[in-house]
């Protein structure tokens, strides 16, 4: 998850500068390591190497694979990577050990739309307080996750919206472009299990940035995993 998170805040670095005031990509995305506890020292560099000022940054490229995993659920795969011929094959592989098979460019993400997303934890805020505050920023939705709300918006207004929860005095776990289904597959336990298993799979690939599924899985699936689990 570290090297993640610092592959991010390097490429936000390299693309829009070393200062975060100026460059709210690098400004989220040094937000969501330091709620995730990346050492400050990692962070420093990382942004160091980005924008240039210290030797050693790699030349990250941003790669999109498609697939279909257990269930025909579709999946996407985003990494980034400095090996192309690696991320290819281990995504590869991770897919067709556990269920998934690659699909052509533009088979898949065509169920996908790009969005903004950001994820604000309870604290006592209720779902008017959130909609409160980002109403007029671009924010479509606001969902609740159980420990925190998800406001979505077109991924042109992530920066407004997280500038208006800033504004408002609300704090945020994360910031981020992501992809959102448009349809969604409902799988029963054991579909859920295989899907599960894929993205966990392709996750620990360290070229694997992330994996967005439209996989439905309902209450009562997810309550049965939670049983077999424990």
């Amino acid at each position: 998850m570290f090297s993640k998170l610092i592959k991010n805040i390097e490429v936000a670095a390299r693309i829009g500068g070393g200062d975060p005031d100026g460059n709210p990509t690098l400004y989220d995305a040094i937000q969501k390591a330091r709620k995730t506890s990346v050492p400050l020292d990692n962070i420093e560099r990382a942004v160091k190497r980005g924008s240039g000022a210290e030797a050693g940054g790699a030349d990250w490229q941003t790669i999109m694979y498609e697939g279909y995993g257990p269930s025909g659920v579709a999946v996407l795969i985003e990494c980034l990577t400095d090996n192309r011929n690696r991320a290819a094959t281990e995504v590869r592989t991770a897919m067709s050990r556990n269920g998934g098979s690659m699909a052509d460019p533009g088979s898949v993400s065509y169920l996908f739309s790009r969005k903004g997303v950001v994820i604000v934890p309870k604290a006592g805020l209720t779902e008017d307080d959130v909609l409160a505050a980002v109403l007029d920023a671009g924010a479509e939705e606001v969902n609740d996750l159980g420990e925190s709300f998800e406001v979505v918006s077109e991924a042109t207004d992530l920066i407004t919206v997280r500038t208006a929860l800033q504004g408002a005095g609300l704090d945020y776990d994360s910031a981020d472009s992501s992809f959102l289904p448009s349809v969604q597959v409902p799988v029963d336990e054991e579909g859920a299990r295989k899907v599960f298993r894929l993205i966990d799979a392709l996750e620990d690939i360290d070229d694997v940035q992330n994996v967005f599924a439209n996989v439905d899985v309902s209450d009562e699936v997810m309550a049965a995993l939670d049983d077999g689990d424990d």
